[in-house]
């Protein structure tokens, strides 16, 4: 049997693997997008159900094509559902006419010996490819800290394994994690009348909006989108922004007066008790911290362009410590509590297991400069930080995407050279 040949295989048909294939078939490199499930599956079938996203319609799409291309009831501001979005990547993978084959699983890319390319082993047969686009993205595994026993008669999942309230057992919820999943989740579960412990940990809280423009547009034309690297000391530290009813800025002490009731990180567990660190007031000062700078960077632009944006003086008045705030709880017995059920909202890792080449550090993670591997033919497409905090975004990815795309083509042509030399007698 015939082995299926290809110039470039991007592996992925999410967000990052449509872009690639956009901006391949513009500079006309013959390629394949390989997607294990269904375009944008993780939206679909690892979310809950009343996802919406998190930036508005109006910033975090793709260039020239708009929510409301795909349902014209999502307004410019509005933030759409999840359904909405994964609909919206199979309108665009048709928009583009992306050559996508959906379940068909990479199993494993080697390098080919002595010669160019690398081989790849599918659930669908042998392909070979001159270069490989890694674009699954962060949220390959789930991140779930073996803290307590499974034999504690408590319902443990992480957040993509929640839908609903509905789906779990009468009683209190623990919720682990402040980002934004952590959050949203939390709040949801208050809402349905639910018994609530959030444990927040170190967490940025952005305005989601502030004198009449999204949080997007801020940092947008503060330059943060921009940024290459993360702040020093912030590589573990989550942001907690909210999409849901139409946007809404995360205040922890607003929920707590809500009757939503806040720990500190999640520390320990013995005999039934699970401990907390006594950080709380500290992590939520921080938050409180982060939000003002926000607020003093887009006062001091407004200031500077003489721009006609209204005050908000109202931004910046704290809102009263709840009694979880003031006397802090250091420990949680889960049957005294009646906690039924921990959700640990505690993040995502990649995983390149499949991908056998020399491309990663001693850690494991990708070694690239901007997406472009230490191991020439390999590249990796939307990671957080790829280039700039952008890169995880819709936006961000596509153009990322063209860069990569562009540097697959510069390869492509010193070979052509290099195979054009050879057939005239010789390289030069």
């Amino acid at each position: 049997m015939s082995i299926e040949q290809i110039d470039t295989l991007v592996v992925g048909g999410g967000q990052a693997g449509l872009a690639m294939s956009e901006h391949l078939s513009a500079n006309g490199v013959p390629h394949l997008v390989l997607e294990r499930y269904r375009i944008a599956e993780r939206w679909r079938s690892e979310r809950w159900d009343s996802l919406v996203a998190n930036g508005p319609a109006w910033h975090d799409r793709f260039p020239g094509f708009e929510f409301s291309d795909v349902d014209p009831s999502v307004g410019p501001n509005d933030f759409p559902h999840k359904e909405t979005v994964a609909d919206y990547f199979v309108a665009y993978a048709k928009r583009i006419a992306a050559p996508i084959r959906c379940g068909v699983e990479v199993l494993s890319v080697e390098r080919n010996v002595g010669r160019p390319g690398f081989r790849l082993e599918t659930s669908a047969g042998v392909i070979e490819a001159n270069s490989v686009v890694a674009a699954t993205g962060p949220f390959q595994r789930s991140i779930m800290p073996r803290m307590v026993p499974s034999d504690t008669g408590v319902v443990q999942m992480h957040s993509a394994g929640y839908r609903n309230p509905r789906q779990l057992p009468e009683g209190a919820v623990l919720v682990v994690g402040s980002g934004s999943s952590g959050t949203q989740i939390a709040e949801e579960l208050l809402e349905s009348g639910r018994r609530v412990y959030l444990s927040v940990g170190p967490h940025d809280r952005p305005p989601r909006a502030y004198r009449g423009h999204d949080y997007c547009w801020w940092l947008g034309v503060l330059g943060k989108w921009d940024a290459i690297t993360r702040e020093a000391g912030k590589e573990h530290v989550t942001i907690a922004v909210s999409g849901a009813h139409g946007g809404h800025t995360i205040d922890f002490r607003l929920l707590a007066a809500r009757g939503m009731i806040l720990v500190g990180r999640t520390h320990a567990y013995e005999n039934g008790v699970i401990s907390f660190a006594p950080d709380l007031v500290e992590n939520l000062a921080n938050g409180d911290a982060n939000l003002l700078s926000v607020l003093d960077e887009a006062d001091a632009y407004v200031a500077r362009n003489g721009l006609n944006l209204p005050a908000e003086p109202g931004a910046r008045t704290p809102a009263p410590d709840a009694d979880c705030v003031k006397h802090p709880i250091l420990s949680l017995d889960l049957a005294k509590s009646k906690i039924a059920t921990i959700i640990w909202a505690t993040g995502f890792a990649a995983d390149f297991c499949w991908l056998k080449v020399d491309a990663f550090d001693e850690h494991g993670r990708p070694k690239h400069q901007r997406g472009v591997s230490a191991e020439p033919g390999i590249y990796f497409l939307g990671l957080p930080w790829l280039s700039r905090r952008g890169s995880s975004f819709i936006w961000g990815v596509w153009h990322d995407a063209k860069y990569l795309a562009d540097q697959i083509t510069i390869q492509r042509n010193y070979m052509a050279h290099h195979n054009a030399s050879q057939r005239d007698g010789g390289a030069r």
